[in-house]
């Protein structure tokens, strides 16, 4: 029999959720999301993390766990915007994979927009010191400003904002076993963030205590905060937020 496929970004913010997960049946298939969001609806995978809007779109078609997310209230440093000038004047924005940083990009286009990995690292090479407080991490860089996505959406909404979710087809829920070991390793990844931040920081290439702050933001229990978030998110797209939720 072949292993249950679970899929994974293989982004940092992730790394929590499954860098304590044992196999037992099942292996994992690391994907960028658009990847992972095809192969739950074809069956290539059983369980994945998806994005939210990609779940909202298909909420038809696919159920959830209740008890997870990758979300956030208020700023998440992995989706900016770099930009020079006024915010209201800018009229060509980079959408970029590409392995130029965002100030070199800045010379040719308005602003530049990142997400994950790509933006963590790219606010992090900004950054000629860590400050005492990660509170006081800053949002300008001489001439380059950074708008993080996540914070105008709490500023909207004094809600969360939820990036993604465990999905998986109604008619082939996971079997009660994983999502018990999803759980034990969540606990384990929180309870060993520090080491989490270390792993992850030397393969992006920045600052371990950088790091360790962005992960301490995030919100991996999809509460009832979040679920407001994501009902907010699907009202913002003129969808309705009806989940269907695993029972185990």
């Amino acid at each position: 029999m072949m292993p249950y496929a679970l899929g994974v970004p293989l982004y940092a913010n992730t790394a929590p959720l499954y860098r304590f997960l044992k196999p037992n049946g099942w292996t994992l298939c690391h994907g960028v999301p658009a990847e992972l969001n095809r192969m739950v609806l074809s069956g290539e995978v059983g369980l994945s993390l998806v994005s939210s809007y990609f779940y909202l779109e298909h909420q038809e078609e696919l159920g959830l766990l209740p008890d997870f997310s990758v979300a956030v209230l208020g700023r998440v440093y992995s989706v900016n915007l770099f930009h020079k000038g006024r915010l209201q004047d800018l009229r060509r924005i980079a959408l970029t994979t590409e392995s130029a940083t965002s100030v070199e990009l800045l010379e040719e286009y308005d602003g530049v927009l990142l997400i994950g990995d790509k933006a963590i690292r790219a606010y992090a090479q900004l950054l000629d010191r860590l400050p005492e407080t990660p509170h006081a991490l800053p949002t300008r860089f001489g001439e380059v400003a950074v708008v993080d996505l996540s914070m105008l959406w709490f500023e909207r909404t004094r809600l969360p904002f939820v990036f993604a979710v465990w999905a998986y087809r109604r008619e082939a829920p996971p079997p009660l076993e994983l999502v018990r070991a999803l759980r034990r390793a969540r606990r384990q990844g929180l309870a060993r963030l520090g080491e989490v931040a270390e792993a992850e920081a030397r393969r992006l290439g920045i600052h371990p205590a950088l790091m360790e702050h962005y992960l301490w933001n995030f919100r991996y229990h999809l509460e009832e905060p979040d679920r407001l978030g994501l009902q907010a998110f699907a009202e913002a797209l003129g969808l309705t937020f009806s989940p269907s939720y695993y029972p185990g």
